[in-house]
């Protein structure tokens, strides 16, 4: 964590997106998000409102920016894992996997940004995960559509990294003026269709080794 607890890992996937989807724009978000800032791993707090406020004046984008940042901060957080745990972790049962998942899941929430926690209740069939205090939904006015969808495709990317195909959908976002932030995350019945892109994933992160 850096300053304002903002994790390094957040701002250079916010970063990258916007570099993807809106390169455009790049320029101008770089005023906070600057090169110098961003090598350091030195952006703070407000820097990064800055940005998630200007992005959900973008529109339609803001959804797709926080979408692809979480499956980049999924990626890099899930590359991060030794090669050995992932290993184990992909060997072991079902209902074990998904947990230690999840589990990876919740850590990352919490290296996004320091206040942030993910409250893990698991059923039959999936979980639902509860962010308190989500960086995204801290706004003034409600906002027609959850702003924490960063979170959902994280979960959903870490999941499908182990083979674990998911339905994952936000239900509650505290940015809608609604009392929280609920993940509902549904798992599919097979997970052989996941394995491939999984075993694909990680063969060529462990080729960029």
């Amino acid at each position: 964590m850096r300053d304002g607890g903002i994790g390094r890992v957040l701002v250079a996937a916010l970063h990258q997106s916007i570099v993807d989807l809106l390169p455009e724009r790049q320029e101008f978000y770089e005023n906070w998000f600057s090169p110098a800032g961003l090598r350091s791993g030195r952006i703070g707090l407000a820097p990064l409102s800055a940005v998630l406020s200007f992005l959900r004046r973008e529109g339609e984008p803001y959804t797709q920016i926080t979408g692809r940042a979480g499956e980049y901060a999924a990626d890099w957080t899930v590359d991060a894992v030794s090669p050995l745990r992932r290993a184990i972790l992909r060997a072991l049962p079902r209902s074990l996997r998904t947990r230690l998942a999840l589990g990876i899941g919740r850590e990352l929430v919490r290296q996004t940004y320091g206040g942030s926690r993910a409250i893990l209740r698991m059923r039959r069939g999936g979980a639902t995960v509860e962010i308190r205090s989500s960086i995204f939904c801290g706004v003034r006015e409600p906002a027609p559509a959850p702003l924490c969808h960063f979170y959902k495709t994280a979960f959903a990317r870490v999941l499908a990294r182990f083979a674990l195909p998911a339905v994952v959908e936000v239900t509650s976002c505290r940015g809608m003026g609604l009392a929280g932030c609920v993940v509902d995350i549904t798992l599919m019945a097979s997970e052989s269709a996941a394995r491939q892109p999984a075993m694909l994933a990680e063969r060529a992160s462990e080729a960029s080794a």
